[in-house]
């Protein structure tokens, strides 16, 4: 099926450029020039996959995304200037999968879209997920095939990237994953990202658990090694 990308960018050079890359990739693509119109147009006619730049008059990106992850998981790219590596960080916490730095490769682009798409169909849609059973480690249930996640029976809204770093981490309690390992599982061996992206996911993660029961402590960090989940 011919998926849906929503670009929300106030520079209309980009907003022309990128969506002729990706139409031409195949995709449709919906422009909007700022968050506000971003907001009413994805509400009213979801899309697949979001590109938000995080300048723009009226909503920025942040506030965009913050008002779309109220009620969605989609996966949501941030375009960032050089100077925006705090934006970058929040924006990671907030909720957002990735984030690439102006100016960029539209190659690059339409690759983290594809890499993005390909784990939200196996995740919602079927693939290997389809023959993956839950993850049941006490009060954490992981449903792959559905993508969905429970804390002691409640649901908790996880990102593509957010439920498989979350995966990886429980499917072996005890046992630690350095951040490299973290990042083959959520964006594969042909994307690169740095540290800091895996430890804004894993305080975000952290903070949506901390949200449904203010005692979770299963996500242990080892300075200077990585992660684990606790082991029962």
């Amino acid at each position: 099926m011919q998926a849906t990308i929503a670009l929300v960018d106030d520079d209309r050079n980009i907003l022309a450029s990128v969506s002729i890359a990706l139409e031409a990739e195949g995709y449709k693509v919906r422009t909007y020039n700022d968050g506000a119109e971003a907001l009413r147009g994805i509400t009213a006619n979801p899309v697949d996959l979001a590109i938000l730049d995080i300048k723009m008059p009226r909503m920025d990106g942040m506030e965009l995304l913050g008002r779309l992850r109220q009620d969605s998981s989609l996966p949501v790219i941030f375009l960032t200037s050089k100077d925006e590596e705090v934006d970058e960080v929040l924006g990671l916490r907030m909720g957002a999968d990735d984030y690439i730095k102006k100016p960029f490769s539209q190659r690059l682009l339409i690759e983290r879209i594809r890499t993005l798409l390909r784990r939200e169909r196996a995740l919602r849609e079927g693939g290997e997920a389809v023959t993956e059973k839950p993850i049941a480690r006490g009060d954490l249930v992981l449903d792959p095939s559905r993508h969905l996640c429970t804390w002691k029976g409640e649901a908790v809204n996880l990102t593509v990237t957010e439920f498989l770093i979350l995966k990886v981490l429980a499917q072996r309690p005890g046992h630690v994953k350095n951040r490299d390992q973290l990042m083959d599982a959520a964006y594969g061996e042909s994307i690169y990202v740095d540290d800091r992206t895996i430890d804004s996911h894993i305080k975000r993660l952290r903070k949506k658990f901390k949200a449904a029961d203010d005692d979770f402590s299963q996500i242990e960090t080892l300075y200077g090694v990585g992660y684990r989940y606790k082991d029962a």
